[in-house]
């Protein structure tokens, strides 16, 4: 199969970028994979490719002309914002070549991208024509301006049916299907298919799990650091920390013989860290997207415990490969902890048994490789 992987790189790397070049990898076993990648600059050239990105001809023109040259049995577009615009989508639909896209977020819901507007869940767009109180509240890079130009580019191609040329959309939880599904989005609810990001598993020497939980990420508000920080303020278990990020301080404030700052860990320490802990607290306020950490721990066997919440709820199976918390409830989640710690050996070890048994039938490299040959198969066959 000749395939065509297209990406926008944000300024500042993330975890889409990841993915995209992880797919890469992945798909050039067994497929002819060509790459077409842009970069979102900032400054005012961003700015331009922000402006330009409602109806980006130069783009259109170099991409239609590429899928002629070359022509794919799929496009698979990661990030259109902005560098692209939805264009691309047009380009793959005049060259007649089935369209993928991947929703890594929820910017075709909401500005927002995240439905998070400073540490608060915002959903009022999702039901909304147009979403004027997240262009209110700045939802997007703080500005009115900008909030609603985004807003506009994705409601004026809703409008001239761009959305609906995509052959099929990519989610990466059940959850992030229904949502789109029970939204204003108004696409057939059959082009929307689950599919997973993956993670390869290290093949790292066995050690001992030791009693320390753990959490790994940025330590922004958003990924919940304050209700982490209260469970563990009296608690007599022990926490370690890892990441970056603006809450560093009020990390480093709260820390005392029990919760400990490991730093911003390397990849080889991150695993060696999860291979260690006895659980991964993640204790997200917002929906997120696809956390690759959770997948990462399910492949060291390592249960995570999480908000129960979004796509963490789709991720963790309370009782079987983790456990739930209500969401932004310090009491809720010592409560979770206490249960846990009082486990005996043997149902600890089946907990992390069901987390590797998820990542092996979920997250491996080779089960995602099925799911995107089967996705791209019956685009092909539907075009």
């Amino acid at each position: 199969m000749k395939i065509l992987l297209v990406h926008t790189y944000y300024q500042l790397r993330g975890g889409e970028d990841n993915v995209f070049e992880q797919e890469i990898k992945l798909l050039s076993q067994g497929h002819n994979v060509i790459t077409k990648s842009y970069k979102n600059f900032p400054g005012l050239k961003g700015a331009l490719q922000f402006f330009c990105s409602i109806w980006n001809y130069k783009v259109f023109r170099s991409l239609y002309k590429e899928i002629l040259e070359i022509k794919p049995d799929i496009v698979h577009i990661h990030n259109w914002h902005y560098a692209i615009g939805p264009i691309a989508i047009r380009a793959s639909k005049k060259a007649k070549v089935p369209v993928i896209i991947t929703l890594h977020n929820y910017r075709l819901l909401c500005p927002s991208a995240t439905l998070l507007i400073g540490d608060k869940l915002f959903l009022d767009s999702l039901n909304q024509n147009f979403p004027w109180k997240a262009i209110f509240k700045k939802a997007y890079r703080n500005s009115i301006i900008q909030t609603f130009w985004l807003a506009f580019i994705i409601w004026f191609h809703k409008k001239i049916g761009t959305w609906n040329q995509v052959s099929c959309y990519i989610t990466l939880t059940p959850f992030a299907k229904q949502l789109y599904i029970d939204s204003n989005f108004n696409v057939d609810a059959q082009k929307l298919q689950v599919k997973p990001n993956f993670v390869e598993r290290p093949n790292l020497n066995p050690v001992p799990r030791q009693e320390y939980f753990l959490f790994i990420g940025r330590l922004y508000e958003e990924k919940g650091i304050n209700v982490l920080l209260k469970a563990f303020q009296n608690s007599p278990y022990e926490l370690h920390i890892a990441g970056d990020g603006n809450m560093k301080e009020e990390v480093l404030a709260a820390c005392n013989s029990r919760i400990k700052y490991i730093g911003n860990l390397n990849k080889e320490q991150v695993l060696q860290a999860m291979q260690q802990c006895t659980a991964l607290i993640f204790p997200s306020i917002w929906y997120e997207g696809m956390p690759m950490t959770m997948l990462e721990a399910f492949s060291m066997g390592t249960p995570v415990i999480t908000s129960n919440l979004g796509a963490m709820s789709s991720i963790v199976q309370h009782l079987n490969n983790g456990l739930h918390f209500e969401v932004n409830d310090a009491s809720s989640l010592c409560d979770q902890i206490e249960y846990w710690s009082n486990l005996s050996s043997d149902k600890k070890l089946k907990f992390q048994e069901n987390a590797l048994i998820s990542y092996m039938n979920l997250y491996a490299p080779e089960k995602n490789l099925t799911m995107l040959e089967d996705i791209y198969q019956q685009s092909i066959l539907s075009k």
